[in-house]
């Protein structure tokens, strides 16, 4: 391997400290950044200025419009046709009871399983924010790589201080059990009439109802966490390399290195999408591999994600093996996995769905912690050892992929 990246290796734990001092900058001093927003707008220009800094000749702050209430706005609509669909129910309008919870149900489905733009234009529009970086190479361009975060915070989930994720998908596998459950009656009801039995059952099913409230009120509107972890750690992964290549006079000759910026994924990764209609057909020139990084904090769970969007995506596996194997080779422990169902997603699944080679890294447990989406996601809970040994393996990863490997 290359002398040249060995050295920057060598100093992970200043990238680290880099890393943190930065994203401290930004939680404390600027604005809060949930999607389409100022405060998005305002740490992207910030990082593009870097990043011109660090040796990049293109640094171009991009604009979207975007829906983002409607990423837990849907929430409300589907909830809505559960209550009318009991009254249905009751009522003996079985027909209007299996339409309407079909409909609470297929909108999860398209709206957060797969991230589709069912109701975006039932919600006010904003303009969100996007950065794309890239820094040249001498010669002639034969590969190119992208190292993206999303600089966009979440809206606060209050369950996640109680039983972190546990607690918080139990709550949402209760309520959308108790919406199969009254779709089941109505089915039965529509086939043998509404029975005694049904009824009685119907109005045992109404413990349920507190589970369905609980969701109207999921997330915090009127906060936004700090996202020091998810995901300024993601976007500085790639800044920290660009600085130390910058720092250490690292030229390459054939490889162009480049940061994106996709803001809004906490929308639904609404920045990533736009980004992909952006720049479709752009980068087709050369091999182009995408690591995509999401909530780098706890070292013995980096993870590189094989498959995205609540398991429904596959990421590229040779842009996933590069990963593996440049961790294997610095003695980094770091293991295949998925982001699971009700997971979500990482910005990777946009791009994999745009026709882009790309994978998503992550440093969390997919059981959520209390961190995740609360106010404990904060400059002060930041991992110095995660942080570095992600950086570690992304250098050797440039390293392999700037001599041709996976190409």
């Amino acid at each position: 391997m290359s002398e040249k990246f060995d050295a920057i290796i060598a100093k992970k734990d200043e990238a680290a400290q880099f890393m943190i001092d930065e994203i401290t900058h930004i939680c404390k001093d600027m604005p809060k950044r949930d999607p389409g927003s100022d405060g998005e707008r305002i740490a992207c220009e910030y990082m593009a200025e870097q990043m011109k800094g660090f040796g990049c000749e293109r640094a171009d702050v991009e604009s979207f419009k975007e829906n983002p209430g409607s990423f837990y706005g849907w929430i409300h609509i589907s909830f809505t046709f559960a209550f009318l669909a009991v009254i249905c129910f009751f009522q003996d309008i079985q027909i209007a009871t299996i339409l309407l919870m079909i409909g609470a149900l297929g909108l999860a489905l398209l709206q957060f399983g797969m991230y589709k733009k069912v109701v975006d234009f039932m919600f006010p529009e904003k303009t969100g924010t996007n950065v794309t970086a890239i820094k040249s190479c001498k010669g002639e361009v034969k590969r190119r790589i992208f190292f993206n975060g999303h600089p966009d915070a979440a809206w606060e989930w209050p369950a996640n201080y109680l039983g972190g994720g546990v607690l918080f998908e139990g709550l949402i596998i209760v309520a959308a059990a108790g919406v199969v459950g009254y779709l089941v009656l109505g089915i039965i009801a529509l086939c043998n009439g509404l029975t005694e039995g049904l009824v009685s059952v119907g109005k045992w099913f109404f413990l349920f109802f507190p589970f369905w409230i609980y969701m109207f009120f999921m997330w915090n509107r009127n906060r936004v966490v700090d996202g020091a972890n998810d995901n300024l750690s993601g976007c500085y992964m790639g800044i920290a390399i660009l600085k130390y290549m910058q720092e250490m006079g690292i030229e390459l000759e054939n490889t162009e290195v480049g940061v994106i910026l996709s803001g809004s994924e906490e929308a639904g990764l609404r920045g990533a999408k736009a980004w992909c209609e952006a720049h479709k057909g752009e980068f087709d020139d050369v091999p182009t591999f995408i690591y995509s990084y999401d909530t780098i904090h706890d070292p013995k769970y980096l993870l590189t994600n094989y498959r995205d969007l609540n398991a429904t995506v596959k990421a590229d596996k040779d842009v996933s093996d590069l990963f593996m194997e440049a961790a294997a080779e610095l003695n980094i422990g770091c293991k295949k996995g998925m982001v699971p169902p009700l997971g979500g997603a990482t910005d990777n699944a946009a791009f994999a769905q745009g026709g882009f080679r790309s994978t998503g890294i992550t440093g969390l447990n997919h059981k959520l912690e209390d961190y995740y989406h609360t106010r404990r996601d904060s400059y002060d809970n930041m991992n110095l050892q995660g942080l570095g040994d992600c950086f570690a393996v992304s250098v050797r990863v440039l390293d392999k992929f700037d001599q041709g490997a996976k190409q």
